[in-house]
């Protein structure tokens, strides 16, 4: 099966398990064993992103790809981990050669490999300053359902303030708990998550047929 073809079928994404956790990370999955901190929304954190962005450009100047700042710190009002989050899109992100190297270069380290749920990759950046603990940078090929779901999530808490409270008020509820790896942190939020989503489908899809 083509690259292209295989990256846009449709794969659910489920509650990993701690086995499944340690599988993805190519080296020890680190543990948290307590709660989550929050920071309130930055206007910094967009900053970050832009920083990031101009930099990945340079670096990836060969490559067809498109940068998005995804993740809570890219909606305005959100408290979120001071991490951001970024996704890069590229023609494979199987082809790890095409951009990893690259990536390297710039103080990048490929982190997870989930070849079972669209090939996705994710590197990470540290000590980014005070207001930035981090990047994960989260690697997808085009053409991929994760993307949309994943832009149409932020699009419409940026300008839908129950939907936002509500995601807002469900990260506080959860960061008060335990966690021993911040993947289940996000997958507690997935129920949240696929409700609004479910809204958004359904206003975008009501829009286009008006």
């Amino acid at each position: 099966m083509a690259a292209q073809e295989r990256h846009k079928q449709e794969i659910p994404r489920v509650s990993m398990t701690d086995e499944e956790i340690e599988a993805a990370n190519l080296e020890p999955a680190p543990q948290l064993n307590s709660d989550i901190k929050l920071m309130e929304y930055t206007s910094e954190w967009a900053v970050v992103f832009e920083a990031e962005a101009a930099r990945m450009g340079d670096r990836l100047s060969a490559l067809p790809h498109r940068v998005e700042h995804t993740g809570s710190t890219s909606v305005p009002g959100l408290p979120a981990k001071p991490i951001i989050d970024i996704l890069l899109i590229v023609p494979d992100s199987a082809d790890e050669s095409a951009y990893v190297p690259a990536l390297e270069s710039i103080g990048y380290t490929l982190a997870i490999r989930e070849p079972d749920w669209y090939e996705h990759r994710v590197l990470r950046r540290p000590a980014l300053g005070p207001s930035a603990e981090s990047v994960n940078l989260h690697v997808l090929s085009t053409g991929c359902p994760e993307i949309e779901r994943m832009l149409l999530f932020r699009d419409w808490l940026r300008v839908h303030t129950s939907d936002r409270d509500l995601y807002a008020r469900t990260k506080r509820d959860l960061s008060q708990r335990t966690w021993t790896y911040m993947q289940h942190y996000a997958d507690a939020k997935s129920e949240v998550i696929a409700d609004v989503l479910e809204r958004a489908g359904q206003s975008t899809r009501a829009h286009h047929e008006s």
